[in-house]
């Protein structure tokens, strides 16, 4: 379980979140949802400690993780999908998977077959450079290296964007298969509301840095979505 309690955070003198509270539970996908530049990746990014909280608890799992730098988060479970990918271009498919084994632990040298099957293009092109992708085949390279160190909690930032249908439903099959099999705690930022409703089980609707809606996504209703993320 990932645990938000009253998080605060500024950017200077400009404060982005305001008292964010909320439970991403296990075996559960909970969407994270708003318009653009409302503090949704801001909170990812809080959650995983590349931003410090201003205030506020972070608990995974139970666990006090707030004071933890993100290495050490990586190594209580957290995993980070970030917004563009960020793999490394010029290291291959398999080394990329690699850098995620460093927040194993203990130390796992090789890479978990599961993570090869549930996506097998990787598998094929474990040699080739992450550059040398296809957009959608570097977003699932993102996905596996966050999935090789076995979190029990996954954060994604916006996985489907600029991807074609066929992968964003592989995608999502496999969003399914962590939550169902694994009871892995997801969450996931996004702004494709045909997604989130497919695949979602929670939304959270973000505004302006602060929490305006939740619940259930087969609650999520037309006014919700005219008031808060109808551009």
């Amino acid at each position: 379980m990932l645990t938000l309690s009253d998080l605060s955070f500024s950017y200077g003198t400009i404060q982005t979140l305001h008292g964010i509270s909320a439970e991403m539970l296990p075996g559960r996908v909970t969407c994270v949802i708003g318009r653009n530049g409302v503090g949704k990746t801001t909170l990812l990014k809080v959650i995983m400690g590349i931003l410090r909280a201003d205030s506020g608890r972070i608990a995974v799992n139970d666990r006090n993780v707030t004071s933890y730098a993100a290495n050490r988060r990586a190594r209580e479970g957290l995993a980070l999908v970030p917004q563009g990918r960020q793999i490394f271009p010029k290291l291959s498919v398999a080394d990329n998977l690699r850098v995620g084994l460093e927040a194993t632990r203990p130390r796992i040298k090789r890479i978990p077959k599961h993570v090869y099957d549930m996506f097998p293009i990787l598998w094929d092109n474990r040699q080739r450079p992450g550059g040398n992708l296809s957009g959608g085949m570097q977003q699932q390279l993102a996905i596996a290296r966050a999935l090789v160190s076995k979190p029990s909690v996954l954060l994604l930032d916006e996985p489907t964007e600029g991807i074609q249908p066929n992968i964003i439903q592989h995608i999502g099959e496999v969003l399914q298969s962590l939550v169902n099999e694994e009871n892995m705690t997801v969450v996931l930022v996004e702004q494709y509301l045909d997604f989130v409703k497919e695949f979602g089980h929670d939304f959270y609707i973000m505004n302006r840095g602060r929490i305006t809606a939740n619940g259930e996504t087969t609650d999520l209703t037309q006014e919700l979505i005219s008031d808060y993320l109808s551009v």
